[in-house]
């Protein structure tokens, strides 16, 4: 997930498309939020995102806010610890994290095995599968069948990599995109025969769509991922402390109040 100064401009046509997304612009931060009692640090943890993936991360009025914003200030606030947030992008938060300046990593993170190497993830907050937008008059059933079309993806999101493992790395009919506003503004405008990505994310913008004919369709070969918050290896005093208030408001219900907010009620 990128973000740039093309979030603008994809925006402007998206609306035009009648997708009423509620984000927009570039950067901006929001004041630090936490728990103040009893054990509570002084210190403050950068959050790096890519405010760029309504309605997860995005940007209203120059602040940060959407699922995964509610998600952390809760967890800060129940694990007594304070954050900032920064809107880093997606290459330059995990760059931010190898270098220090960035102390938590949120944006619908998919947990992998590949990740892990590198990061330390929290215990899954969110489960996700990947969604495959088409026409409605399409007779595509299933991923297997959009070999030959153009599929457009969000770069370096799990949608180009289950599209890579069907179809190959040099997939010519591949599109990524700096953004998923962006590969579905070019579905509607005919420039790709499908999108895949995020069941979250396309669900949020079917919402949002007026006088399109689409549909969304469900492949059961993709597997289930699961997002998570992530930190720089082997910094176990941070990652203790999210799991601790991640585990607080999966008990308290927190957690399915804030998906109910957004998804609705599961």
């Amino acid at each position: 997930m990128k973000i740039g100064k093309k979030w603008l401009s994809s925006l402007a046509l998206i609306v035009g498309a009648g997708l009423l997304v509620s984000a927009c612009g570039s950067g901006g931060q929001q004041p630090a939020a936490g728990g103040s009692g009893a054990g509570a640090s002084d210190k403050v943890y950068v959050v790096g995102t890519d405010a760029a993936y309504p309605p997860f991360e995005m940007l209203e009025a120059d602040k940060i806010s959407g699922h995964d914003v509610d998600v952390l200030n809760a967890i800060a606030e129940a694990g007594g610890f304070k954050v900032e947030w920064k809107n880093t992008g997606w290459d330059p938060l995990f760059d931010g994290l190898d270098k220090g300046t960035v102390d938590i990593g949120i944006s619908t993170i998919t947990i992998t095995d590949k990740r892990k190497q590198k990061y330390d993830f929290s215990e899954p907050y969110f489960e996700a599968n990947q969604l495959i937008l088409v026409a409605e008059d399409s007779p595509v059933q299933k991923l297997a069948d959009l070999k030959g079309k153009k599929i457009g993806v969000q770069a370096a999101t799990t949608g180009e990599e289950v599209v890579k493992k069907a179809f190959g790395d040099t997939y010519e009919g591949l599109k990524g995109y700096d953004d998923m506003p962006s590969s579905v503004d070019d579905f509607f405008n005919g420039r790709v025969d499908a999108v895949v990505g995020d069941n979250g994310v396309l669900q949020y913008y079917v919402k949002k769509i007026e006088n399109k004919k689409f549909k969304l369709i469900k492949d059961d070969s993709f597997e289930k991922e699961y997002y998570g918050i992530m930190v720089k290896k082997g910094n176990t005093d941070m990652m203790n402390k999210i799991n601790d208030g991640l585990k607080k408001i999966k008990e308290n219900g927190k957690l399915q109040e804030i998906y109910n907010k957004y998804f609705g009620n599961k």
